[in-house]
């Protein structure tokens, strides 16, 4: 008994714990609901649960109407209106150069002079020889008309008459072939002084004085390219064409070149040439403008900014250029709404001019768009305008 009474006693001892834990179950599950509604009124931005994305800052412009030139623009070569390569027309020895290369002559002026000695001499000999002929001319004239009235009297034969007449027509031809023999000689004489076929500048000097120089010879003496007036070259593509056909037919077109880095601005020019045929390998035509070039500040060889006005397109809605991004859909922008915030807008655009750029269709005159931040924002979303770039008009969004 004993031993029994020991054993109950161990297992209320085992027992007595597991009831006090079973009790304390439904007091913390109470305390846990207890809790949810403290939890749940918590504030989500003081803990960072729920935080308000802040505006995103952006430089904004409206959009404007204004009048638009029609342009195409292209990448020029200046040319000289002429080129000239000088050459001497006769040998001999050069005898003095009257201008310094690189300066600028005008048409008529003395360049070269060549020794005129030996042309000299041949005109004098030629001279003599007509002056001889001449007089042997005149005395078989004489006798022509001397044995002519014999022969009308029947004094001589037909035959011996001919025979004066053969004489005087022979020293007729003789003369006249003495006169071109002068006429040459006083041309080789002439072209011993050679000048300036037309105004312009002249280039490196390639024969100095004492050389001995040739006719025509293969190297010209001087090369003299014509700058005022002077082309300008340009290629544009060939879907240009028939709209450039169409502006030329109504009147001039007007063309402008810009040397780079040219603070004075470009000059102008007329549109003169369009090739009569398109190039196949680059799909381009060759057009050719023509500059006055009072400045000279187009020089031949050189590379210029080409712009070819065709029109001035009116009432056309403008942009700052910097306003239009290229994404997957094409070009788009962002328009700012009332309650500040962004639409994506795809656009439809046409000429940049000066920095602005002509909306063809997807925004309206007035509306404010995002000029710079772009890369931040996505449609819907909230901006703050720091600042505002001019409009196309000249005001501030």
């Amino acid at each position: 008994m004993p031993f029994l009474a020991t054993k109950i006693e161990r297992s209320r001892f085992r027992t007595a714990p597991r009831r006090g834990i079973a009790s304390l179950v439904p007091g913390l599950a109470l305390a846990g609901l207890l809790l949810l509604p403290a939890c749940s009124s918590r504030p989500a931005n003081s803990q960072g649960f729920k935080m308000q994305v802040p505006a995103v800052p952006i430089t904004a412009a409206q959009a404007a109407v204004k009048s638009v030139p029609v342009e195409v623009t292209a990448i020029g070569n200046v040319e000289a209106y002429s080129t000239v390569n000088v050459k001497s027309q006769v040998d001999g020895q050069l005898e003095r150069v009257h201008f310094r290369q690189g300066e600028d002559v005008s048409k008529g002026e003395t360049l070269f002079t060549i020794d005129a000695r030996p042309f000299q001499t041949a005109l004098s000999q030629a001279e003599a020889n007509l002056a001889r002929d001449q007089a042997l001319q005149k005395n078989a004239n004489a006798q022509v008309d001397r044995y002519g009235k014999l022969y009308e009297a029947g004094i001589i034969s037909k035959d011996q008459y001919d025979q004066f007449m053969t004489t005087a027509e022979s020293y007729d031809a003789t003369v006249r072939a003495d006169q071109a023999a002068v006429e040459r000689a006083k041309l080789d004489l002439g072209y011993c002084t050679i000048g300036a076929p037309v105004d312009g500048r002249t280039g490196s000097l390639l024969v100095y004085a004492g050389n001995l120089v040739k006719a025509n010879a293969d190297t010209p003496m001087v090369v003299i390219n014509q700058v005022q007036p002077i082309y300008v070259t340009f290629s544009v593509p060939e879907s240009y064409l028939p709209e450039i056909k169409q502006y030329q037919a109504r009147g001039v077109l007007r063309v402008e070149a810009n040397p780079p880095n040219d603070p004075r601005g470009p000059e102008a020019g007329v549109l003169t040439f369009i090739d009569n045929q398109v190039d196949a390998t680059t799909g381009t035509i060759k057009l050719k403008a023509t500059f006055t070039n009072p400045q000279k500040r187009l020089w031949p060889g050189q590379f210029v900014n080409v712009v070819l006005n065709l029109a001035v397109q009116s009432q056309a809605v403008v942009v700052p250029s910097q306003a239009v991004q290229t994404g997957q859909k094409g070009q788009y922008l962002y328009v700012v709404k009332p309650d500040r915030t962004v639409e994506y807008r795809v656009v439809s655009v046409g000429n940049t001019v000066a920095g602005e750029t002509v909306i063809a269709k997807g925004v309206q005159a007035g509306e404010t768009v995002v000029t710079d931040g772009q890369l931040r924002l996505e449609p819907g979303a909230k901006v703050q305008i720091k600042s505002s770039t001019a409009s196309p008009e000249g005001s501030s969004s």
